[in-house]
């Protein structure tokens, strides 16, 4: 069997994601390439060939993929995919994108967002918001996106070679206008190793970060929201965390104010350790953290943060 991942990357770094992407492919067993497509990204396809258990890295290098569409990247992967059995990618907002074009192209049923591998054509994931595992069976050439959150990362003592492929002609009726990124000092939300994350009984934004703020800062954590808070303008739409934003698992998730819905359990429970601060005593949020603390936040959350600045 041979498998083909997609390497997630800003022309600039390897994402992490790619790396557990990897220990997932590995599981599923025989060769596995990677595809590093992008402009100017030859330092990405050095560091995927670094990683260990990758037996050749493909390097796809023009101006058409510089900003990576969607369209244009499932072309040039339905492009290569004769070679393969199987074809991967992180369950990100780019594989999420990229890689259902893919199987409509190739007239096949994704697997989408699968959390543990039992076999060649054998594998599980969530379903209603988590509360189910779906055990898949598949035949024949597979589409694949993976939670990465459920995979450890490979480590990085391969050394793959790395082969220029030629990019067909490619063409969209996307058309890239602009980049906008969000900079900060704390940790990638998805990869963060701790996240604090507030709910909408902080009952204000500047309450979310006179709060939530110095405590994250405090731990070195990212910050994470519930649905409610984003949508009651408290923290910015990349902040959430849930079954409609995003799945983490950190060593350690704080979860403040938050009731604990279905749909934001879905996003956290692959978190090792979860500490949960809510005047409910009932919520169902304590039902699944480790620590329950039953107070005021407003009062709670401050005294551990000066607790943890100490």
């Amino acid at each position: 069997m041979k498998i083909l991942l997609l390497a997630e990357h800003d022309n600039q770094t390897l994402s992490p994601h790619t790396a557990r992407a990897l220990t997932a492919a590995r599981q599923i067993g025989g060769e596995v390439h990677l595809l590093v497509a992008g402009q100017g990204c030859g330092h990405v396809a050095e560091a995927a060939a670094r990683l260990s258990g990758v037996a050749k890295v493909l390097h796809a290098d023009a101006p058409a993929l510089a900003h990576q569409l969607a369209e244009l990247l499932s072309e040039l992967i339905v492009s290569v995919a004769d070679g393969y059995d199987t074809l991967l990618a992180p369950a990100t907002s780019t594989g999420k994108n990229v890689m259902p074009r893919v199987a409509a192209l190739l007239d096949l049923m994704q697997v989408s967002d699968i959390i543990a591998v039992d076999g060649p054509n054998s594998f599980r994931r969530p379903i209603y918001a988590g509360n189910a595992i779906e055990h898949v069976e598949t035949s024949g050439k597979q589409v694949i996106t993976v939670r990465t959150t459920a995979f450890v990362p490979a480590d990085t003592e391969g050394a793959a070679p790395i082969e220029q492929i030629s990019v067909p002609d490619l063409a969209s009726p996307a058309e890239w206008i602009e980049d906008i990124t969000v900079t900060t000092e704390r940790p990638e939300l998805t990869s963060a190793k701790r996240v604090v994350s507030g709910g909408r009984s902080l009952g204000s934004k500047e309450k979310f970060d006179a709060v939530i703020l110095p405590l994250a800062d405090a731990l070195g954590a990212a910050v994470g929201a519930s649905r409610d808070a984003v949508d009651e303008g408290f923290a910015p739409n990349d902040w959430q965390v849930g079954q409609t934003g995003k799945t983490v698992a950190p060593e350690l998730y704080i979860a403040c104010g938050i009731s604990g819905a279905i749909q934001h359990v879905a996003g956290i429970k692959d978190a090792k350790v979860i500490v949960a601060i809510n005047s409910d005593p009932e919520a169902p949020i304590f039902k699944l953290a480790d620590y329950a603390l039953v107070g005021d936040l407003f009062e709670l959350v401050p005294e551990l943060t000066r607790a943890v600045s100490k």
